[in-house]
């Protein structure tokens, strides 16, 4: 059987006009960041790296292994020292970002090393790096259309919902893209926007 983390993993399901409160287990995730619009080289060739070392890892863990799985998709934080760049100003070249790609919790250092080894060639090898990320709590919800109407529900997340809550915004701005941005019209495609949390009163 082949596993599909994303049918398995609560946090990669989420529903249109409505936030979720959720726990995040901490996952293990092939990384790269970078700085600036995502529509430039940097960010494409995080993108050119990221997903070749995957599929080293995926048809390693199949053959060596015998555990098959669905390539997760391409997700990525974002953060910035004014976070008004999401919402209302949309100020692109003043986002910092960490392209990412989760991978099973089998994967193990050797594994990677192997695979980041076997693709030596990809542009931004160099900047890969296996971590774990440890969220935790987060609120999210499913965004439906182009990446630039985003910030009308990122601004009702950050000012309205998580201070209703109690709550207040810790972490980085995530993203998962479940559409193939090569293959889906703008106005169809599907992010989860994640924002982690805590307790406004915590210290």
């Amino acid at each position: 059987m082949k596993i599909d983390l994303k049918k398995e993993l609560a946090s990669y399901t989420a529903k249109r006009g409505v936030f979720d409160v959720i726990d995040i287990p901490p996952l293990r995730y092939l990384m790269i960041d970078g700085h600036g619009d995502p529509n430039t080289q940097p960010y494409a060739d995080a993108i050119s790296t990221l997903f070749p070392v995957a599929y080293k890892l995926k048809f390693m863990s199949k053959k060596e292994l015998g555990r098959d799985y669905v390539v997760m998709p391409l997700e990525a934080q974002w953060w910035s020292d004014d976070m008004s760049t999401f919402t209302t100003d949309r100020d692109k070249s003043r986002w910092d970002w960490t392209a990412m790609i989760l991978v099973p919790d089998w994967t193990t250092d050797e594994e990677f090393d192997r695979a980041r080894a076997a693709a030596a060639d990809a542009p931004a090898i160099d900047r890969l790096r296996l971590e774990t990320l440890d969220e935790g709590r987060c609120v999210q919800t499913l965004h439906l259309g182009p990446f630039d109407d985003e910030g009308p529900v990122l601004d009702e997340l950050h000012h309205a919902f998580i201070p209703a809550q109690g709550l207040r915004m810790t972490g980085r701005h995530h993203e998962v893209y479940l559409s193939d941005i090569r293959r889906t019209d703008p106005a169809k495609l599907r992010t989860i926007l994640r924002q982690p949390v805590s307790p406004a009163d915590a210290a």
